[in-house]
C-alpha cells in the first residue's frame, strides 16, 4: 500500500527536503534567519468530522486543508506535511488512494509536499491525522493575544450551515488573504473560525485579556443560515482578526479592490477585560460535550 501511495504523492524538488516519503523519518532542512518555523497537527475522525458515504478525496482534502487554515492564520505559509492514516481493512484500497489524491490536490494549490506518515488498521472509525510545518517571517507571525481593547474584529466571507451543506468538506483556506493581511496591516490577533464565532471569538479576547462587544446583526450569513448557524455550527474556517480601529477605513478600500468576491465583516471590536457583548447564550463546538 505504501508503494501505491507513494506513486501518487509528488517528490519534492527542493534543496530543503533530502529525504521525504518512504524512509524512516523525513529529513527537511530548518527555516533560515529572520524566519519562524511553524508546527501543526490536525486530526479528522469518521463520524465527528466525515461520515462513511462522503467522498474519500473531500475528505483528504478537508484533513489537509484544516492544518493549512492554521497556518494562515499565523500569517506563514504551509511546507512539509506528515500524514497518519488509522483506518479499516475495507478502507485500505481505493477509499485510502482516494483519500491521498484529495491531500496532494491540496498541496499543490497551496505549496506543501507530503514528506511521510504511518498506516494502521482499526477496527473503530478512521482517523486521519495531519501533522504540518510551515515557515513565516518574524515579523509577519500573528499569535492570538496581541489585541487591545478597542481593535477592530473583522471576519472573512460567510458563517453558518457548513456541515448541512458540505461546505466543510470544500472549503478555501484563506492563505493568500492571511498573507496579504500580514504584509499591509499590523495585524494584531487572528485565528481561524473552526469550532464557531461563539466559541472561537471568546477564546481570542481571553488570549488577549480583553472582553468583546459584536453586532449580531452585522454577523455574516450563508443563505439559509440562522444567526444560531452562523455562531455556533462551526467548521466555517473562515478568519477572525482585530487590528488597530485606525486602520481599519484603509483595510476596508484595500481589501474591495483586491479580494471584490470575498466579503470581509466588521463585526464589532475587543472590549475591556470582563465585557461579552452580542454572543448572548450561543455557544460553538465542544469537542468533549456530552
Amino acid at each position: 500500500m505504501l508503494a501505491r501511495l507513494s506513486r501518487i504523492i509528488r517528490r519534492p524538488t527542493t534543496r530543503l527536503v533530502p529525504t521525504g516519503i518512504g524512509d524512516d523519518c523525513a529529513a527537511v532542512r530548518a527555516a533560515g534567519p529572520g524566519r519562524l518555523l511553524l508546527l501543526k497537527t490536525d486530526a479528522v475522525v469518521e463520524k465527528r468530522h466525515f461520515h462513511r458515504s462522503d467522498p474519500p478525496r473531500a475528505v483528504g482534502w478537508k484533513a489537509a486543508c484544516r492544518a493549512v487554515s492554521d497556518i494562515a492564520a499565523c500569517g506563514g505559509r504551509p511546507a512539509h506535511a506528515l500524514i497518519t492514516c488509522v483506518v479499516r481493512e475495507e478502507q485500505a484500497g481505493n477509499w485510502l488512494t482516494e483519500l491521498y489524491r484529495g491531500i496532494e490536490k491540496a498541496g499543490k494549490k497551496f505549496g506543501f509536499y507530503v514528506v511521510g506518515g504511518e498506516l494502521a488498521r482499526t477496527d473503530g472509525p478512521a482517523v486521519v491525522n495531519v501533522a504540518m510545518t510551515g515557515e513565516v517571517e518574524a515579523k509577519r507571525f500573528v499569535r492570538r493575544d496581541g489585541g487591545r481593547p478597542g481593535d477592530a474584529l473583522f471576519v472573512t466571507g460567510m458563517l453558518g450551515g457548513s456541515l448541512k451543506s458540505g461546505r466543510h468538506l470544500r472549503f478555501q483556506p484563506r492563505l493568500e488573504e492571511a498573507r496579504w493581511l500580514t504584509q499591509r496591516f499590523r495585524i494584531r490577533a487572528m485565528m481561524d473560525l473552526s469550532d464557531g464565532l461563539a466559541a472561537d471569538l471568546p477564546r481570542l479576547a481571553a488570549a488577549c485579556k480583553t472582553g468583546f462587544a459584536v453586532d449580531v446583526e452585522s454577523v455574516p450569513r450563508h443563505a439559509g443560515a440562522s444567526l444560531e448557524a452562523a455562531l455556533g455550527d462551526g467548521e466555517d474556517f473562515e478568519l477572525l482578526f482585530a487590528l488597530s480601529p485606525d486602520e481599519a477605513p484603509a483595510l476596508k478600500r484595500a481589501w474591495r479592490r483586491r479580494f471584490a468576491r470575498l466579503r470581509l465583516t466588521q463585526i464589532g471590536s475587543l472590549a475591556p477585560h470582563g465585557v461579552a457583548i452580542g454572543l448572548g447564550s450561543a455557544s460553538g463546538y465542544d469537542h468533549f460535550a456530552s
